[in-house]
C-alpha cells in the first residue's frame, strides 16, 4: 500500500473518492444533527479533522506496538486521547460556539470515519502517508459539513455565517433536524452526478487522444 502512496492521492480519496458523507455515509448523525448553519459545520469538522490526523500519526508510529487483539480499544483510547484535547481547546477559546456542538465533539471518540481510517490505512502505513490520508479524509469530511450547513442556512434561515442574504427565512423547514438528511441526500446525489460526469469527460480525453 504505501507504493501506491502520494499526497495527491490521499487528499482527492478523502476529499472526493471516499469522502466521509457523501460516498460513504459514515458519521451522519453529527453531519445530520449540527449542521443548521455553516459555523457549526466549521467547528465540528475542524475539531474531526485535528482528531483524525493526530489519531492517524499516533497510530501509525505505534502500529508495531500495539497487539492485533486490542487494536480497537487501543484506537478508542488513542482517540479519546485527541479528542479530550480539542475539546477543552474549543471549550476555552470558543465557548459560544461550542456549547452547540459540545456533545457531538465528545461523540468523536466513536464516529465510525476516524476508527475505520485507523483500521483500513494507518496501522499499515508509515507516518508521512497517515498524515496525509488523515489530512484528506478530515478535509473531506469538513467540505460535506460546510456544504450541507451552506444549504441548509440560506435556505431555512436566509443567511450566511450569521450574514443576512435574505431579508426573511425563505423555508424554516430547512432549519429543522430533519432537514439534514433531505440535505445531505441531495448534496450526495449531485456529487456523485459531477464525479460520474468527470469520469466520462475524462474517458472521453483519453479516447481522442493520439
Amino acid at each position: 500500500m504505501e507504493g501506491n502512496y502520494t499526497v495527491l492521492n490521499r487528499l482527492t480519496n478523502g476529499i472526493f473518492k471516499e469522502n466521509p458523507i457523501f460516498k460513504l455515509a459514515l458519521s451522519m448523525c453529527p453531519a445530520v444533527a449540527v449542521t443548521n448553519n455553516i459555523r457549526n459545520g466549521v467547528l465540528l469538522g475542524l475539531a474531526v479533522l485535528f482528531v483524525q490526523v493526530a489519531s492517524n500519526c499516533t497510530v501509525s508510529l505505534l502500529r508495531r506496538v500495539i497487539h492485533e487483539r486490542i487494536r480497537i480499544p487501543a484506537y478508542i483510547i488513542i482517540i479519546a486521547t485527541w479528542v479530550s484535547v480539542i475539546d477543552m481547546v474549543l471549550a476555552a477559546y470558543v465557548p459560544a460556539v461550542y456549547k452547540e456542538v459540545a456533545l457531538y465533539v465528545k461523540l468523536i471518540v466513536v464516529f465510525a470515519i476516524i476508527i475505520s481510517r485507523l483500521e483500513v490505512f494507518a496501522c499499515r502505513n508509515k507516518l508521512w502517508p497517515s498524515f496525509w490520508d488523515g489530512v484528506g479524509m478530515g478535509v473531506g469530511f469538513l467540505f460535506a459539513l460546510v456544504m450541507v450547513g451552506f444549504v441548509r442556512e440560506l435556505l431555512g434561515s436566509g443567511t450566511v455565517w450569521g450574514y443576512e442574504i435574505v431579508p426573511f427565512r425563505p423555508f424554516f423547514f430547512w432549519s429543522l433536524p430533519p432537514a439534514g438528511f433531505f440535505a445531505i441526500g441531495l448534496l450526495m446525489a449531485l456529487f456523485i452526478w459531477v464525479e460520474k460526469k468527470f469520469e466520462a469527460w475524462q474517458q472521453k480525453r483519453k479516447e481522442v487522444r493520439p
